[in-house]
């Protein structure tokens, strides 16, 4: 696609790289902000920075916040003593959307997946280890493994488990509500919460 300009062209080849968008769209989002108020842009362009600049971690469960630490693992309202282990921060919002679950997370930021590189060392699973080992910030009583019902999925929860029940924790895992091949943030809102709700004994 020949496009007039050099400035126009480079804006198109950088909004082309977010997921799921096309050269065609690209080029009608770069469209759409040449119309828009310099100050909106600007706006724009502020709020995507400071998702780099301003945006934190939670030290305690790597959800993504604006503090230290996030609000869900400083709030005196959840049960402190119930984690769940989800892949990512999509699957946190999924959970909370179905307003079942009172408990802590633990973001592991992927599953184990050799075939793409990622390893164990990779992923959050030993400061979950150290979370439980340690009951810090507090004891914890059950973890609740909500990860892909994948080969990668299973996976990463088969070593999880392993390495969980010296430690006498509690494991289970939701229960299979959720269908065979699907993550957590494509499933309703229902079938969600009604398998937080039935969550069953994890069993390798």
């Amino acid at each position: 696609m020949e496009l007039p300009s050099k400035i126009l062209e480079q804006a198109v080849e950088q909004l082309g790289t977010l997921p799921g968008v096309g050269k065609r769209t690209a080029l009608r989002y770069a469209l759409h902000l040449l119309r828009q108020d310099e100050l909106e842009v600007r706006d724009m362009c502020d709020a995507l920075l400071r998702l780099k600049t301003d945006l934190h971690r939670c030290r305690c469960c790597h959800n993504v916040s604006d503090t230290e630490v996030c609000p869900l693992c400083s709030s005196d309202k959840r049960q402190r003593g119930l984690v769940c282990v989800v892949e990512n921060v999509q699957d946190v919002m999924a959970l909370e959307n179905t307003q079942q679950y009172r408990g802590l997370y633990h973001v592991l930021g992927g599953v184990i997946s050799p075939i793409d590189g990622v390893g164990v060392n990779d992923i959050e699973i030993a400061s979950l280890l150290r979370r439980v080992e340690q009951g810090n910030p507090c004891p914890v009583e059950e973890v609740i493994l909500a990860l892909p019902t994948t080969m990668e999925g299973d996976t990463t929860g088969f070593y999880i488990s392993r390495q969980l029940r010296p430690l006498g924790v509690k494991i289970t895992t939701l229960a299979r509500g959720v269908a065979i091949g699907d993550n957590l943030e494509f499933a309703d809102e229902v079938t969600l919460g009604r398998s937080i709700v039935g969550r069953i004994p994890f069993e390798e």
